[in-house]
C-alpha cells in the first residue's frame, strides 16, 4: 500500500506511560461493556454473554472544517438519493448490465419490476442513511459509499463520545472536551422511526425490525429498539427474521402487513442486505411480501438499488447529477467535490480503459462488488488477477474506484482478547454521517442530518469494518 507521510496531531502526547495505560484501558473495557459498547463474540457465540465491541482508547483527529462539511452536505446527498431512489427508468437502466450477471441484484429487480407492474402499495419512503469519507493527504474529505440499508453502529457511536470523554478527563485532559462534536445519531435515528409510524396513524401498529437469524451486534440493534421503547412508550417494536416473516406473513385487505397477529406500519432492516440472508425461496417471498404491503420500508427495495455501488459510480458521471439536483452549480459543485474518481467496467460504458488504468497502476485503485456488509472489496496488488478472471460480462457486476490515501493518526486499539497494554499504532479514520429522510417521489416531508460516527483501522489493513472484525470504534476530535 502507498503510505501517506502525513500523520495528525494526537489528542494528547503519546506514549502513555505503561502503568497508566494499562490502568485507564481496564476503565475503558469496563466503561464500554457497562454502557453497552458491546457485541457478540463470532468465534464463541453465546447468547447469554457479550464481549466489548473493539475500540480506540482515545478519540482520533479529524480535520474540523471537512467534519462541519459534511455534516452541513448530508441534507443535500439525502435528497439526491431520495430522487434516484425514485427514478426508476434511471435506476433499471443502470443496473442493466450489473442484473444480467449478478444473482443478488437481479432478486432484488425482480422484487422492483413486480411492485412497478402491480402499482406501489406505500409511496412514502422512509431513508435512514449513512455517507462515509475519508479524508486525502490534502485534507479533504471524499466519498468512500453511502449506504441506504441497514447502516449500523449509530446506537454505539452514541456512547463513543461520553466514553471518550470520560477517557480523556481520567488522562488530566479535561479541557480538551470542547473539540468532541455532540452526537445524537441514536434518537436521530430512532425518532425518523416514530415520525414514519405516526404518518401511518395506526396506532396499534408497531415498528419491524427485521433481523438476521444469528445476531451479533446485538447492542447496536437494541439501542434503537430500547430507545424507542423507553421514549415512545406507546409505540411496540418487534423483531422478526425474514425466515419468521416468510413463514407467518401475510397481507391483510388493505395490504396491511401483518406477522403472526401483529400488524407492522413501519419495517426497518437490519438484514437482506446480503445473499447470506437469504436461505431460500421463503426468505425472498418475504422480502416480496413486505415491498407489496402498505407499511412504510426502511429501505424500500428502490432505496435499496439506489445504494449499490452502480449507483454510486453512475452519479459521478458530470451529466447524471444534473438529472437529479438540476442546473444548481453550487450544489452539484458541492457534491461533486466530495467524490473520488469512479469507472464503469462495463466494455459499452469505457470498461476496457477503465481496466487498462487499473492493470498499469493497480495500487492506486479498489474493486468494489455490489455488496454491503464489509470484506468484499479487492485492493491493490491483487486487482490484476481478479480482472482477468473475469469474463468482460462478469466485469460488469464491479466497478473500479480511485483508492484515497489518507493522513494516517497514531493511537491504541483495545481489543477482546488483545495484548496487555496494548502497542501504540498507526491508525487511518473513516467518518460516517447520518441522515434521514421521508417522502414520496414528489414531496418530501422530512429531511435531517441526524449524528455521525467514526471507525477507525490499522493503516495496514485494507477493510475496516467493525462489526466484519477489522475495524474499531471511535469518536472524532476535531483539530483545525
Amino acid at each position: 500500500m502507498c503510505t501517506p507521510s502525513k500523520t495528525l496531531q494526537s489528542c494528547v502526547p503519546f506514549p502513555l506511560d505503561d502503568a497508566l495505560l494499562q490502568e485507564v484501558v481496564e476503565k475503558a473495557k469496563d466503561w464500554a461493556i457497562m454502557h453497552g459498547a458491546a457485541m457478540r463474540s463470532k468465534q464463541d457465540f453465546n447468547p447469554d454473554a457479550l464481549l466489548f465491541a473493539p475500540f480506540i482508547l482515545t478519540p482520533s483527529s479529524f480535520p474540523r472544517k471537512e467534519f462541519q462539511k459534511a455534516v452541513e452536505l448530508q441534507p443535500l446527498l439525502n435528497e439526491l438519493i431520495h430522487a434516484v431512489a425514485h427514478d426508476s427508468q434511471f435506476l433499471l437502466a443502470t443496473l442493466s448490465s450489473t442484473e444480467k450477471v449478478d444473482e443478488f441484484t437481479r432478486a432484488l429487480i425482480a422484487i422492483y419490476r413486480t411492485v412497478l407492474d402491480e402499482g406501489i402499495a406505500q409511496t412514502v419512503t422512509l431513508a435512514l442513511l449513512r455517507s462515509d469519507y475519508l479524508p486525502n493527504f490534502s485534507d479533504t474529505i471524499k466519498q468512500v459509499e453511502i449506504n441506504t440499508i441497514a447502516s449500523s453502529f449509530g446506537g454505539i457511536s452514541t456512547i463513543m463520545t461520553p466514553m471518550h470523554s470520560y477517557i480523556l478527563s481520567e488522562l488530566g485532559h479535561r479541557e480538551k472536551l470542547v473539540n468532541l462534536p455532540d452526537n445524537k445519531a441514536l434518537s436521530g435515528l430512532c425518532d425518523a422511526m416514530v415520525e414514519a409510524w405516526k404518518l401511518q396513524a395506526r396506532p396499534s401498529a408497531a415498528i419491524l425490525f427485521v433481523v438476521e437469524n444469528v445476531t451479533y451486534n446485538i447492542c447496536d440493534q437494541r439501542f434503537h429498539e430500547f430507545y424507542i421503547r423507553e421514549t415512545y412508550p406507546h409505540v411496540a417494536v418487534v423483531r422478526r427474521t425474514l425466515t419468521q416473516i416468510g413463514e407467518q406473513g401475510r397481507l391483510g385487505p388493505g395490504k396491511e402487513l401483518l406477522v403472526g397477529d401483529v400488524e407492522a406500519s413501519v419495517v426497518y432492516f437490519r438484514a437482506g442486505y446480503e445473499p447470506g440472508h437469504y436461505f431460500g425461496a421463503g426468505e425472498w417471498d418475504a422480502r416480496l411480501l413486505i415491498e407489496r404491503s402498505v407499511a412504510i420500508k426502511c429501505p424500500s427495495i428502490q432505496y435499496h438499488l439506489a445504494g449499490t455501488k452502480k449507483v454510486q459510480q453512475a452519479l459521478a458521471k458530470p451529466d447524471v447529477l444534473r438529472r437529479f439536483v438540476g442546473d444548481d452549480a453550487p450544489k452539484i459543485e458541492a457534491i461533486r467535490d466530495i467524490f473520488t474518481g469512479l469507472y464503469s467496467l462495463d466494455r459499452e460504458e469505457g470498461g476496457d480503459e477503465a481496466v487498462a488504468l487499473a492493470l498499469a497502476d493497480p495500487e492506486r485503485y479498489v474493486l468494489k462488488p455490489q455488496r454491503e456488509g464489509g470484506g468484499n472489496n479487492v485492493y491493490g496488488a491483487d486487482i490484476p488477477a481478479a480482472l482477468q478472471a473475469m469474463s468482460s460480462a462478469e466485469r460488469s457486476a464491479w466497478i473500479l474506484m480511485e483508492r484515497i490515501f489518507p493522513p494516517l493518526s497514531t493511537g491504541y486499539m483495545v481489543r477482546p482478547n488483545g495484548p496487555v497494554p496494548p502497542p501504540l499504532v498507526q491508525l487511518v479514520s473513516e467518518l460516517g454521517i447520518f441522515g434521514a429522510i421521508i417522502g414520496s417521489k414528489d414531496k418530501v416531508l422530512y429531511n435531517k442530518q441526524i449524528g455521525h460516527m467514526l471507525r477507525t483501522k490499522l493503516s495496514s489493513s485494507n477493510e475496516g469494518g467493525v462489526a466484519a472484525g477489522s475495524g474499531a470504534l471511535d469518536s472524532p476530535y476535531l483539530i483545525d
